[in-house]
Protein backbone atom coordinates (compact mmCIF):
# COMPACT_ATOMS: atom_id res chain seq x y z
CA UNK A 1 0.00 0.00 0.00
CA UNK A 2 1.61 3.20 -1.17
CA UNK A 3 2.36 5.17 2.47
CA UNK A 4 0.64 8.74 0.62
CA UNK A 5 -2.61 7.70 0.54
CA UNK A 6 -4.94 8.12 3.14
CA UNK A 7 -8.43 7.56 3.47
CA UNK A 8 -11.15 10.34 3.23
CA UNK A 9 -12.48 10.71 6.70
CA UNK A 10 -8.64 10.78 8.11
CA UNK A 11 -7.87 13.44 5.67
CA UNK A 12 -11.60 15.51 6.42
CA UNK A 13 -10.65 14.92 10.14
CA UNK A 14 -6.84 16.26 9.24
CA UNK A 15 -8.22 19.04 7.56
CA UNK A 16 -10.29 20.55 10.02
CA UNK A 17 -8.50 19.67 13.24
CA UNK A 18 -5.29 21.27 13.58
CA UNK A 19 -2.11 19.43 14.28
CA UNK A 20 -1.14 19.44 17.84
CA UNK A 21 2.74 19.77 16.75
CA UNK A 22 1.75 23.33 15.97
CA UNK A 23 1.06 24.44 19.47
CA UNK A 24 -0.48 27.20 20.74
CA UNK A 25 2.61 29.68 21.12
CA UNK A 26 4.34 31.19 23.69
CA UNK A 27 1.23 33.25 24.46
CA UNK A 28 -0.86 30.56 25.12
CA UNK A 29 1.39 28.70 27.12
CA UNK A 30 1.93 31.83 29.03
CA UNK A 31 -2.25 31.60 29.52
CA UNK A 32 -2.39 27.76 29.92
CA UNK A 33 -0.13 28.40 32.99
CA UNK A 34 -1.41 31.52 34.73
CA UNK A 35 -4.69 29.59 34.85
CA UNK A 36 -3.09 26.33 36.16
CA UNK A 37 -1.75 28.54 38.96
CA UNK A 38 -4.89 30.13 39.48
CA UNK A 39 -6.49 26.51 40.18
CA UNK A 40 -3.53 26.02 42.64
CA UNK A 41 -3.99 28.64 44.75
CA UNK A 42 -7.38 28.95 44.56
CA UNK A 43 -7.45 24.89 45.29
CA UNK A 44 -9.93 22.96 46.85
CA UNK A 45 -12.64 25.60 45.81
CA UNK A 46 -11.43 25.52 42.09
CA UNK A 47 -12.02 22.01 41.84
CA UNK A 48 -15.25 21.99 41.59
CA UNK A 49 -15.10 24.79 38.33
CA UNK A 50 -12.73 22.15 36.94
CA UNK A 51 -13.96 18.87 37.04
CA UNK A 52 -16.73 18.29 34.86
CA UNK A 53 -19.13 14.96 34.68
CA UNK A 54 -19.85 13.36 31.20
CA UNK A 55 -22.56 10.82 31.23
CA UNK A 56 -22.43 7.58 29.43
CA UNK A 57 -24.26 8.09 26.41
CA UNK A 58 -22.11 11.68 25.76
CA UNK A 59 -18.96 12.54 24.20
CA UNK A 60 -17.38 15.96 25.29
CA UNK A 61 -14.77 17.90 22.75
CA UNK A 62 -12.90 19.81 24.34
CA UNK A 63 -11.54 23.05 23.31
CA UNK A 64 -8.29 24.93 25.05
CA UNK A 65 -7.62 28.31 23.77
CA UNK A 66 -9.77 27.66 20.77
CA UNK A 67 -8.18 24.42 19.74
CA UNK A 68 -9.37 21.48 20.14
CA UNK A 69 -7.65 19.30 22.77
CA UNK A 70 -7.56 16.07 21.19
CA UNK A 71 -8.39 14.13 18.36
CA UNK A 72 -10.77 12.06 20.59
CA UNK A 73 -13.30 13.34 22.46
CA UNK A 74 -13.48 12.92 26.45
CA UNK A 75 -15.63 10.82 28.58
CA UNK A 76 -17.10 8.88 29.29
CA UNK A 77 -16.95 9.91 33.70
CA UNK A 78 -14.94 13.16 34.79
CA UNK A 79 -13.20 15.24 32.82
CA UNK A 80 -10.51 17.89 34.19
CA UNK A 81 -10.99 21.53 32.44
CA UNK A 82 -8.91 24.81 33.07
CA UNK A 83 -10.86 27.51 33.51
CA UNK A 84 -10.57 30.55 31.42
CA UNK A 85 -8.54 28.85 28.78
CA UNK A 86 -10.65 25.92 28.26
CA UNK A 87 -14.26 25.22 26.74
CA UNK A 88 -16.15 22.22 26.22
CA UNK A 89 -19.05 20.66 23.75
CA UNK A 90 -21.32 17.66 24.83
CA UNK A 91 -22.43 15.86 21.77
CA UNK A 92 -25.01 13.22 22.74
CA UNK A 93 -24.34 9.73 21.09
CA UNK A 94 -27.93 8.12 21.12
CA UNK A 95 -30.05 7.65 17.83
CA UNK A 96 -31.88 10.48 17.07
CA UNK A 97 -35.03 9.87 15.20
CA UNK A 98 -35.62 12.60 12.20
CA UNK A 99 -39.20 12.34 11.26
CA UNK A 100 -39.45 13.73 7.37
CA UNK A 101 -42.66 15.98 7.14
CA UNK A 102 -44.99 15.25 3.75
CA UNK A 103 -43.11 16.07 0.63
CA UNK A 104 -44.92 16.75 -2.45
CA UNK A 105 -43.23 14.89 -5.27
CA UNK A 106 -43.81 14.61 -8.93
CA UNK A 107 -42.88 10.69 -9.96
CA UNK A 108 -41.44 9.87 -12.95
CA UNK A 109 -44.64 9.04 -15.03
CA UNK A 110 -46.22 12.72 -13.92
CA UNK A 111 -48.71 11.95 -10.99
CA UNK A 112 -48.10 13.79 -7.91
CA UNK A 113 -48.05 12.31 -4.35
CA UNK A 114 -46.90 13.11 -1.20
CA UNK A 115 -44.48 11.22 1.03
CA UNK A 116 -43.34 11.28 4.29
CA UNK A 117 -40.37 9.11 5.89
CA UNK A 118 -38.41 8.69 8.93
CA UNK A 119 -34.65 8.64 9.27
CA UNK A 120 -33.02 7.05 12.36
CA UNK A 121 -29.12 8.31 13.17
CA UNK A 122 -26.43 8.38 15.70
CA UNK A 123 -23.28 10.43 15.63
CA UNK A 124 -20.15 8.36 16.13
CA UNK A 125 -17.88 10.43 15.76
CA UNK A 126 -18.11 13.78 18.59
CA UNK A 127 -15.09 15.73 16.85
CA UNK A 128 -16.51 15.62 13.33
CA UNK A 129 -19.95 16.24 14.24
CA UNK A 130 -18.69 19.41 16.42
CA UNK A 131 -15.77 20.52 13.40
CA UNK A 132 -16.67 19.89 10.30
CA UNK A 133 -20.66 21.70 10.50
CA UNK A 134 -22.64 24.08 12.19
CA UNK A 135 -25.55 22.07 12.90
CA UNK A 136 -25.63 18.43 12.67
CA UNK A 137 -28.54 17.69 13.16
CA UNK A 138 -30.73 20.39 10.73
CA UNK A 139 -28.01 19.80 8.39
CA UNK A 140 -28.70 15.93 8.61
CA UNK A 141 -32.31 16.77 8.57
CA UNK A 142 -32.41 19.18 5.49
CA UNK A 143 -30.26 16.35 3.54
CA UNK A 144 -32.85 13.87 4.45
CA UNK A 145 -35.55 15.60 2.96
CA UNK A 146 -34.01 16.72 -0.62
CA UNK A 147 -32.86 13.22 -0.73
CA UNK A 148 -35.95 11.97 -0.30
CA UNK A 149 -37.73 14.24 -3.28
CA UNK A 150 -34.19 13.47 -5.63
CA UNK A 151 -34.64 9.27 -5.35
CA UNK A 152 -38.40 9.21 -5.43
CA UNK A 153 -38.97 11.99 -8.43
CA UNK A 154 -36.65 9.06 -10.75
CA UNK A 155 -39.41 6.38 -9.77
CA UNK A 156 -42.35 6.02 -11.85
CA UNK A 157 -45.88 5.33 -9.04
CA UNK A 158 -46.02 1.50 -9.61
CA UNK A 159 -42.17 1.32 -8.23
CA UNK A 160 -43.05 3.66 -5.21
CA UNK A 161 -45.57 1.59 -4.24
CA UNK A 162 -44.14 -1.62 -4.87
CA UNK A 163 -40.59 -0.84 -4.10
CA UNK A 164 -40.11 1.01 -0.87
CA UNK A 165 -37.87 -1.55 0.94
CA UNK A 166 -35.30 -1.35 -1.62
CA UNK A 167 -36.07 2.72 -2.51
CA UNK A 168 -35.30 3.10 1.67
CA UNK A 169 -31.97 1.13 0.82
CA UNK A 170 -31.25 2.97 -0.79
CA UNK A 171 -31.64 6.74 0.34
CA UNK A 172 -30.34 5.58 3.44
CA UNK A 173 -26.49 4.46 1.27
CA UNK A 174 -27.34 7.83 -0.23
CA UNK A 175 -27.35 9.87 3.34
CA UNK A 176 -24.61 7.65 4.86
CA UNK A 177 -22.10 8.34 2.23
CA UNK A 178 -22.74 12.30 2.37
CA UNK A 179 -23.09 12.49 6.31
CA UNK A 180 -19.66 10.40 7.13
CA UNK A 181 -17.40 13.08 6.87
CA UNK A 182 -20.13 14.83 9.68
CA UNK A 183 -19.58 11.82 11.87
CA UNK A 184 -23.11 10.72 11.53
CA UNK A 185 -23.88 7.02 10.73
CA UNK A 186 -27.48 6.59 9.41
CA UNK A 187 -28.70 3.37 10.93
CA UNK A 188 -31.99 3.03 8.96
CA UNK A 189 -34.59 4.92 6.90
CA UNK A 190 -38.44 3.71 6.47
CA UNK A 191 -40.97 5.46 4.29
CA UNK A 192 -44.17 5.90 6.10
CA UNK A 193 -47.18 7.01 3.82
CA UNK A 194 -47.65 7.48 0.39
CA UNK A 195 -50.12 9.51 -0.45
CA UNK A 196 -52.10 9.75 -4.00
CA UNK A 197 -55.05 12.13 -5.29
CA UNK A 198 -58.14 11.11 -5.00
CA UNK A 199 -58.82 11.34 -8.26
CA UNK A 200 -56.10 8.56 -8.80
CA UNK A 201 -57.40 6.47 -6.79
CA UNK A 202 -60.86 6.18 -7.86
CA UNK A 203 -58.96 5.63 -11.46
CA UNK A 204 -56.13 3.05 -10.14
CA UNK A 205 -59.47 0.84 -8.06
CA UNK A 206 -61.64 0.91 -11.59
CA UNK A 207 -58.63 -0.42 -13.31
CA UNK A 208 -57.95 -2.95 -10.47
CA UNK A 209 -61.78 -4.15 -10.77
CA UNK A 210 -61.50 -4.31 -14.72
CA UNK A 211 -58.60 -6.65 -14.09
CA UNK A 212 -60.24 -8.72 -11.83
CA UNK A 213 -62.94 -9.33 -14.31
CA UNK A 214 -61.19 -9.77 -16.78
CA UNK A 215 -59.45 -12.73 -14.63
CA UNK A 216 -62.45 -14.26 -13.50
CA UNK A 217 -63.85 -14.03 -17.10
CA UNK A 218 -61.10 -16.33 -17.93
CA UNK A 219 -61.51 -18.69 -15.05
CA UNK A 220 -64.78 -19.10 -15.71
CA UNK A 221 -64.05 -19.87 -19.36
CA UNK A 222 -61.48 -22.24 -18.63
CA UNK A 223 -63.81 -24.04 -16.28
CA UNK A 224 -66.41 -24.46 -19.20
CA UNK A 225 -63.79 -26.27 -21.41
CA UNK A 226 -62.67 -28.20 -18.84
CA UNK A 227 -66.18 -29.35 -17.78
CA UNK A 228 -67.14 -29.78 -21.86
CA UNK A 229 -64.24 -32.02 -21.51
CA UNK A 230 -65.17 -33.94 -19.15
CA UNK A 231 -68.91 -34.46 -20.01
CA UNK A 232 -67.58 -35.16 -23.41
CA UNK A 233 -65.20 -38.20 -21.92
CA UNK A 234 -68.72 -39.35 -19.59
CA UNK A 235 -71.39 -39.52 -22.54
CA UNK A 236 -68.46 -41.68 -24.65
CA UNK A 237 -68.25 -43.94 -21.43
CA UNK A 238 -71.69 -44.36 -20.74
CA UNK A 239 -72.54 -44.67 -24.61
CA UNK A 240 -70.47 -48.08 -24.82
CA UNK A 241 -72.47 -49.23 -21.17
CA UNK A 242 -76.82 -48.59 -21.71
CA UNK A 243 -76.49 -50.08 -17.86
CA UNK A 244 -74.08 -47.80 -16.64
CA UNK A 245 -76.95 -44.83 -18.05
CA UNK A 246 -79.82 -46.36 -15.90
CA UNK A 247 -77.53 -46.43 -12.74
CA UNK A 248 -77.04 -42.90 -13.16
CA UNK A 249 -80.51 -42.24 -13.57
CA UNK A 250 -81.33 -43.91 -11.08
CA UNK A 251 -78.32 -42.32 -8.98
CA UNK A 252 -79.87 -39.21 -10.16
CA UNK A 253 -83.70 -39.82 -8.72
CA UNK A 254 -82.27 -40.50 -5.42
CA UNK A 255 -80.61 -37.42 -4.73
CA UNK A 256 -83.52 -35.39 -5.84
CA UNK A 257 -85.70 -37.14 -3.92
CA UNK A 258 -83.12 -36.00 -0.66
CA UNK A 259 -83.10 -33.00 -1.12
CA UNK A 260 -86.14 -31.63 0.48
CA UNK A 261 -87.65 -29.31 -1.95
CA UNK A 262 -91.52 -29.38 -3.95
CA UNK A 263 -89.80 -30.62 -7.38
CA UNK A 264 -92.13 -33.47 -8.57
CA UNK A 265 -89.98 -36.07 -10.88
CA UNK A 266 -91.83 -38.62 -13.62
CA UNK A 267 -89.68 -41.48 -14.46
CA UNK A 268 -89.36 -42.40 -17.72
CA UNK A 269 -87.68 -45.62 -19.01
CA UNK A 270 -85.03 -45.01 -21.49
CA UNK A 271 -86.62 -47.34 -23.64
CA UNK A 272 -89.88 -45.91 -24.92
CA UNK A 273 -87.21 -42.60 -25.47
CA UNK A 274 -85.09 -45.06 -27.94
CA UNK A 275 -88.32 -46.36 -29.34
CA UNK A 276 -89.89 -42.64 -29.92
CA UNK A 277 -86.35 -42.24 -31.87
CA UNK A 278 -86.32 -44.51 -33.69
CA UNK A 279 -90.10 -43.76 -35.03
CA UNK A 280 -89.55 -40.33 -35.67
CA UNK A 281 -86.76 -41.62 -37.74
CA UNK A 282 -88.51 -43.93 -39.69
CA UNK A 283 -91.35 -41.76 -40.45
Amino acid sequence: MDPTKETPKKNNIEHLIADRREGIGVCGWILVSISFLLVLITFPISIWACIKVVREYERAVVFRLGRILSKKAKGPGLILILPCTDTFIKVDLRTVTCNIPPQEILTKDAVTTQVDGVVYYRIHSAVCAVANVNNVHSATFLLAQTTLRNVLGTQTLAQLLAGREEIAHSIQAILDSATEQWGIKVARVEIKDVRIPVAMQRVMAAEAEATREARAKVVAAEGEMNASKALKQASMVLAESPAGLQLRYLQTLTTVAAENNSTIVFPLPINLLDGLGQKNRGG
